[in-house]
């Protein structure tokens, strides 16, 4: 099978542990590969004049809009909105922690030999059993999806950690584009702000409530996937935070990844709390008062106390008279 080798790079992929449990891997294929794939007709769509020649241009090639975290299904709709660039109006289109109005298309129907044999790859068995295997996954325990996928702008997915559901994912920057890598559309890593780190440890003490997209000033970025030919692997947890804002010229060429997943054929969970659930009001200490404002309280106090005791004693003197 073509691209096994990578099969052996997967399963000799050393942990990293920040800023949390995942692997990634640089020149994940070989040069003579990735340029093979980069520059395959599916993945390197000529440049585009127009929002609408592009999804002209891509449902031709084979790719078709799907249902996907972050995005919407009506392309008038996004025609429309990426016309006017109107994200406060989209804001809770899609999810409330995000303000962008993505579309996400996968390839059906590959038609040149590169990325048909990458298809093979990608759905076969020996790719799903090694994932399942480096993360103790029981491979009887779950189901598989992937693809590839190109996201246009305005695509975004918040900070997540991945839902319960979900025990794998990867994803492989395939970018055609000479410039992707300084491009604004890559992953983030994250982990959360120390004032919101009780919602981490909520997802710990309740392992029967599902985990939710959260907004992206509650996160710090730890790291971000830039390099084309990388791929991260991770087994989602309660701190395995990502997300993804996507702002970039995709008439040029569009954001391309492979991906996939493993997903648990049973993890019922009783409650799926969202972000708006986490929030409560923080009481403020009241500050400190300074050097001068203890010397001025104690003198009302001495000013108060002394007024009240001439007050008596004149009082005293007039009932003695």
């Amino acid at each position: 099978m073509k691209f096994s080798y990578l099969l052996d790079k997967i399963q000799a992929a050393p942990c990293s542990k920040s800023p949390f449990n995942h692997i990634e891997i640089n020149h994940f294929f070989n040069k003579e590969d990735f340029d093979e794939i980069v520059t395959a007709p599916e993945i390197a769509l000529p440049p585009q004049v127009s929002d609408e020649g592009l999804f002209d241009t891509l449902f031709k090639t084979g790719y078709k809009m799907i249902n996907f975290p972050g995005c919407i299904t009506d392309k008038d709709a996004y025609l429309e909105w990426h016309k006017r660039k109107d994200r406060e109006q989209s804001h809770n289109y899609t999810n409330t922690s995000c303000e962008g109005f993505g579309v996400t298309v996968r390839l059906i129907k590959p038609e040149s030999k590169v990325i048909a044999d990458l298809m093979d790859f990608v759905n076969s068995s020996e790719l799903r059993n090694v994932l399942a295997k480096k993360f103790g996954i029981d491979i009887n325990d779950v189901y598989y999806d992937s693809g590839i996928q190109k996201y246009l702008d305005g695509y975004e997915i918040s900070p997540h950690p991945d839902i319960r559901k979900k025990a794998a994912t990867f994803m492989v920057n395939i970018n055609p584009g000479d410039t992707s890598e300084k491009s604004e559309h890559h992953t983030h890593y994250l982990k959360f702000k120390d004032p919101y780190k009780y919602v981490q440890t909520y997802w710990e003490g309740n392992l029967n409530k599902d985990r939710c997209w959260v907004p992206w000033d509650w996160c710090e970025t730890k790291k971000v996937q830039t390099e084309n030919n990388s791929i991260v692997i991770f087994s989602p947890d309660n701190d395995t935070m990502h997300g993804v804002k996507a702002k970039y010229n995709h008439l040029s060429y569009q954001r391309t990844q492979l991906y996939g997943n493993l997903w648990y054929h049973a993890r019922p969970t009783e409650g799926s709390p969202t972000w708006e659930n986490f929030l409560f009001q923080q009481r403020k200490a009241a500050p400190k008062p300074t050097l001068k404002e203890r010397a001025v309280k104690k003198v009302k106090r001495f000013v108060k106390k002394t007024s009240a005791l001439v007050k008596d004693t004149d009082h005293h003197k007039r009932n003695k008279s």
